[in-house]
């Protein structure tokens, strides 16, 4: 990798040198598309991905993904089932180490990115399964989305002190927003698990929302869903996009939802990124097709596989 030295400064959280942010050292001065995919994440708001690898055992998850996102943009990664989506994410998110590669949030570049600090980072993000307390309401399970802006102690809360209420009654303020903005105020006081399944998924939408992420990590955000489901989750993830600016990677397996919500789609296969462009382009990419026709990929070693 080429090398001017960089480094760059531990941000304010307390995160420690080696388990946060570490030095980037090249050998001599990036490439250009090195530079391109660095520079997309320097605004407030973006996000990039060089070098990317991960394996499990031996099976690669990913090779060498880069990934530029600009601030503001909603961008896709799609693929065949196995191609390494969600492993992607989970980069991203800190919940995998990459092998190799590190991934920029702003203008921090981490070799494995911190996920105890990821809300103080400015990034949310949805899973594919539903991960909401069933047992409690749906504001309440909204409210969660703002625990990490929790100042006041467990005694403080416990004992009702000023500090600990007025937090309480701004956390609900907020988590009554988000659900007006997203047309789910009227179930706000019902238990989430009584909701049905696309209901369910807009609270875990307004969840990772309430706390106006810089970047908001969507997993297969419209899995289950119907039709009118998926278009009603289609305009609340534009709409919190233009509302709050917030930055959208969305993984989702609908061609038709991502060819009309996304600004640019990436295309992973066996690990690999196969295109990189907006939907006219992905929609007319020869290897995109193969892929998902399943055509056998022109590498007879099987390197990759």
């Amino acid at each position: 990798m080429p090398a001017a030295s960089y480094s760059f400064d531990l941000p304010s959280t307390g995160a420690s040198s080696q388990d946060a942010v570490e030095q980037i050292d090249r050998s001599s001065s990036p490439s250009l598309d090195e530079k391109s995919v660095l520079n997309a994440s320097e605004d407030t708001g973006g996000l990039a991905l060089h070098g990317i690898s991960l394996s499990f055992g031996g099976v690669a998850a990913l090779l060498d993904v880069d990934l530029s996102v600009k601030p503001g943009e909603i961008r896709a990664v799609i693929g065949p089932n196995g191609a390494g989506k969600s492993s992607l994410i989970n980069v991203i998110s800190g919940v995998y180490r990459s092998d190799r590669g590190h991934v920029r949030i702003g203008s921090t570049s981490y070799r494995h990115v911190p996920t105890e600090r990821l809300a103080f980072l400015g990034v949310s993000r949805t899973f594919q399964n539903l991960a909401l307390f069933k047992g409690l309401s749906v504001i309440d399970n909204v409210v969660a989305g703002l625990a990490h802006r929790v100042r006041s102690t467990f005694a403080e809360q416990v004992l009702g002190f000023p500090r600990a209420r007025r937090e309480n009654a701004d956390m609900r303020e907020r988590a009554i927003d988000i659900l007006e903005f997203l047309h789910l105020d009227h179930v706000g006081d019902r238990l989430a698990g009584t909701l049905p399944y696309g209901l369910q998924k807009r609270v875990e939408l307004a969840r990772a929302l309430v706390a106006q992420p810089k970047i908001l990590l969507l997993d297969e955000p419209m899995a289950g869903m119907t039709a009118t489901e998926k278009n009603d989750m289609a305009d609340s993830i534009r709409a919190a996009r233009d509302q709050y600016e917030t930055t959208v990677i969305l993984i989702e397996h609908d061609i038709g939802v991502v060819m009309q919500l996304s600004d640019r789609i990436a295309v992973l296969d066996y690990g690999r990124k196969i295109a990189d462009g907006t939907p006219d382009e992905i929609r007319t990419d020869q290897r995109v097709i193969d892929a998902y026709l399943g055509v056998a990929p022109e590498n007879e070693d099987g390197e990759g596989i």
